[in-house]
C-alpha cells in the first residue's frame, strides 16, 4: 500500500512526520544511500518480515512479485510503501542520490531471507 507522508513546510525547513499507526511493530530500522543511478538492491523475499519502505530523497522504482503477479511502483520522496512477507522485492535507484529508510517488523535474521527466486516460487505455493 502506497502512502503519502504528512509534510509541513516552515520558514525553518520541511518536517515530515511518521507518527500514525504503521501497521507493524517496528523492531529494526536501517537506511540505504549512495547507490549508483540505475543499480538495483533487494532481489529477495522474507518469510516473516514485513517492511515499510520510505523514500527520504530521490525516486526509487520498486518491483513487487507475490508469485502470481508483478507490479512496479515509483516510490517518490515523502512516500511510504508496505511490503508484506513472502513478496519478492527489487529496488532500482534512479538518481544516484536516493535515500531509502526501511522499517522492519522483525530483527535481522539471515534465515528469514529467500535469496533465490526459484526457491521463493516453491515456498510461495
Amino acid at each position: 500500500m502506497l502512502n503519502n507522508l504528512e509534510s509541513f513546510d516552515t520558514p525553518y525547513g520541511q518536517l515530515t512526520a511518521i507518527n500514525r499507526d504503521l501497521g507493524i511493530d517496528v523492531k529494526r530500522i536501517f537506511y540505504i544511500k549512495d547507490v549508483p543511478s540505475g543499480d538495483t538492491r533487494g532481489n529477495h523475499a522474507h518469510r516473516k518480515n514485513t517492511q515499510i519502505l520510505i523514500c527520504m530523497h530521490g525516486e526509487i522504482l520498486i518491483t513487487l512479485d507475490d508469485s502470481k503477479s508483478k507490479k512496479e511502483i515509483l516510490l517518490k520522496e515523502g512516500q511510504s510503501l508496505m511490503i508484506n512477507r513472502m513478496t519478492w522485492a527489487t529496488q532500482r535507484y534512479t538518481t544516484g542520490k536516493d535515500i531509502l529508510l526501511v522499517l522492519c517488523s522483525e530483527e535481522y535474521n539471515e534465515d528469514d531471507y529467500i535469496r533465490q527466486y526459484e526457491q521463493f516460487l516453491k515456498e510461495a505455493k
